[in-house]
């Protein structure tokens, strides 16, 4: 949906994902929509050099979130919101939904 705006669909789903759960690896996106790793990490990469997101390290993951310094984060986080009041219902509560904590040892599949 803002793919002519931001010129990439993986920059709005990387956009999109952190929005909905504050932070996040690369990986995690890639899995999460399918697609390539490798495009999803140059678009975090990118958008980290623009200033609109931040990284850190957590062992030897990069986690990424919104720079809270950057100039036009309350407008970028309102269209993102508005774009998000787009996506069908499922998608909304499958996005917003993160399961961190780990499975119990002996529970089955």
């Amino acid at each position: 949906m803002l793919k002519p705006l931001f010129g990439s669909v993986n920059r709005e789903r990387v956009l999109i994902f952190i929005l909905a759960r504050g932070e996040a690896y690369a990986r995690e996106v890639a899995a999460y929509f399918d697609v390539a790793l490798l495009g999803v990490q140059r678009q975090m990469e990118g958008l980290e050099a623009g200033g609109v997101l931040y990284s850190r390290q957590v062992g030897r993951t990069r986690l990424y979130g919104f720079n809270p310094r950057y100039a036009f984060l309350p407008e970028l986080k309102e269209l993102l919101k508005k774009a998000l009041t787009f996506y069908p219902d499922e998608e909304k509560e499958r996005l917003i939904m993160a399961r961190k904590r780990p499975r119990r040892k002996d529970k089955p599949f």
